[in-house]
């Protein structure tokens, strides 16, 4: 018997929506034809967060059921996965971009151009949405510096908000750099900044590290920039490896797999003081952007240089002697790179 389906119009598609009724967040019953009609509704603030592109769809099939959980590289056997490939039988209108791997190999991942391409990929059960911060047309300059606000155990939401609007804030403004702000939808804060696309990967992680290293020097109670959670303590970590090659972020507008289904939601900067986590979801998100539209509609207005940046990172170098950073375990071995061995185990060795 073939599965029920409905087909909704999207501008000038017709995108099917299979098994419409299954139950994909358990806190409201709300279901996949749910999750489709919120993309929609937040249309314009979905697309331009992901238009031209590379994005990995994470995917949950079966829905974010009680003990559902996301297959790893160590163990590949969960419910839900990362598809970095474009899955064989896409209809001829989706787009695609090339895209290289750390490793050398390469994929041809979905490049959003028009909402139907969002609804497309969340009938396969993608939640949420991580586009890498290039666009196709140079998938190897970034257009996009992210700074990604990670509350450590014993830490939380107020104590990202509270690094946001304090030390980031005002280095963005001493910088003369705009700063786009928004929920992680989980504990977190990132901020973006449109940046000119004649850097690397390499050099814009280096301006991120730079960035966060003067952030922690100004709240260097709850600050850290540790790369080894062994060191970290009750901070909040500032992920500078989020801007390396192929390491990417729930874009503006995702949906996190949570049973009540909250989202990653944009913010203006007077806002963010008083907000919470869960005033965004896919309940309550579409009556928001139909209210005041997109926080971050001017995101693309401008871009700015990262030459301030990369004087930190040659000051931190000249005068205080730190260098760079560990990359994540599944890297090449980079240059320049410490030694990738968590503390505690160096000190054994």
């Amino acid at each position: 018997m073939a599965s029920p389906y409905v087909e909704i119009r999207v501008g000038d598609r017709l995108v099917k929506v299979t098994n419409p009724d299954k139950v994909y967040f358990p806190a409201r019953q709300e279901t996949k034809l749910d999750l489709v009609n919120y993309y929609l509704s937040v249309g314009d603030g979905i697309l331009r967060a992901l238009h031209e592109r590379p994005t990995t769809l994470e995917r949950w099939p079966g829905g974010v059921f009680e003990g559902a959980k996301l297959s790893t590289r160590a163990d590949n056997r969960g419910d839900a996965f990362f598809q970095k490939r474009i899955p064989k039988n896409t209809p001829d209108w989706i787009q695609t971009a090339r895209i290289a791997f750390p490793s050398g190999r390469s994929a041809d991942e979905l490049c959003p151009v028009e909402l139907a391409d969002v609804a497309w990929a969340a009938n396969l059960g993608t939640v949420t949405f991580h586009p890498w911060p290039v666009r196709r047309s140079d998938v190897d300059h970034p257009d996009e510096l992210r700074i990604d606000l990670d509350p450590q155990p014993g830490t939380d939401f107020a104590d990202a908000k509270k690094v946001a609007l304090g030390p980031l804030r005002e280095i963005l403004g001493e910088l003369g750099h705009t700063g786009f702000p928004k929920t992680s939808g989980n504990r977190g804060v990132h901020v973006y900044l449109r940046i000119e696309p004649r850097w690397t990967f390499t050099e814009v992680r280096r301006s991120a590290l730079a960035f966060a290293r003067e952030i922690e020097r100004r709240m260097p109670d709850l600050v850290t920039t540790a790369w080894w959670k062994e060191e970290r303590g009750e901070k909040v970590f500032i992920d500078f490896n989020q801007n390396a090659r192929d390491r990417t972020i729930a874009s503006a507008y995702s949906v996190r797999p949570k049973p009540n289904a909250p989202v990653s939601a944009p913010v203006t900067w007077d806002e963010l003081a008083d907000v919470e986590t869960d005033d965004f979801t896919i309940a309550t998100m579409p009556e928001r952007f139909a209210k005041i539209g997109d926080p971050h509609a001017t995101i693309d207005d401008q871009a700015f240089g990262l030459e301030p940046l990369l004087e930190w990172a040659d000051r931190d170098e000249r005068d205080h002697g730190l260098g760079d950073m560990p990359y994540p375990p599944n890297y090449p071995k980079m240059e320049g790179e410490p030694k990738r061995v968590q503390p505690s185990k160096a000190r054994k060795d």
